[in-house]
């Protein structure tokens, strides 16, 4: 589990391509401090596991470890943006949340429920709002101030549609996110809150026509 407040910008060094899978890794300093095998991280908001950590130098014993690899196998990469990501790409890292930490976002899980685009971008002197594009199945789980995790960043809604809604990017968001480097677009992955999630689920079955649809 993840709280959506970004720990750092990694860097992508390497994506390996395995056909059906992809062997990616990273250089970061901040979520390494700590770091073993079969962590958690969450890369653009999609919950990844450490497979393997090392030194960019190898040669060298006593090089600081700032590589990390994670396997990425063909249903992430069919739901998700990381398809796309190349050497040099800039990502969002967190490692997963600790009983004595602050929930400073919300309840981020990893997983992640659709890709959207970015529409438009308006600036402001001290802050920019972000249209992006979304997935009709995720609108129901979407209300104005509730909560969506764009890109591993936890955000609150703006406005919302049916086909996409706003964010409102502080300077600091901008700064520290991948969000301030996107362009009108790119693709960006969306996380809706889980506990909207939940609660839609455990109504629906008491919403007219609902033993209707069970029955058909």
């Amino acid at each position: 589990m993840f709280t959506g407040i970004v720990e750092e910008l990694g860097t992508v060094h390497a994506v390996l391509d395995q056909t059906d899978a992809i062997r990616l890794t990273i250089r970061a300093e901040t979520v390494l401090d700590d770091v073993h095998l079969g962590d958690s991280i969450s890369v653009n908001g999609c919950c990844l596991t450490v497979s393997d950590v090392g030194a960019s130098d190898s040669a060298d014993p006593g090089a600081t470890v700032d590589l990390w690899t994670a396997d990425l196998m063909q249903e992430t990469l069919d739901r998700t943006s990381l398809a796309g990501v190349r050497p040099g790409d800039r990502v969002n890292l967190e490692r997963a949340v600790t009983a004595d930490k602050r929930l400073g976002g919300h309840i981020v899980q990893g997983h992640v429920d659709g890709v959207g685009e970015i529409l438009a971008r308006t600036a402001s002197e001290h802050w920019e709002v972000v249209q992006i594009s979304l997935p009709p199945t995720m609108a129901p789980f979407l209300v104005e101030k509730g909560s969506i995790t764009v890109d591993g960043v936890s955000l609150t809604v703006v406005d919302v549609s049916d086909d996409s809604f706003t964010v409102s990017l502080i300077p600091e968001t901008l700064k520290r996110t991948t969000l301030g480097l996107r362009q009108v677009g790119e693709r960006v992955n969306l996380e809706t809150d889980v506990i909207a999630k939940h609660v839609a689920k455990l109504v629906r079955a008491y919403l007219p026509g609902a033993v209707e649809e069970k029955n058909a």
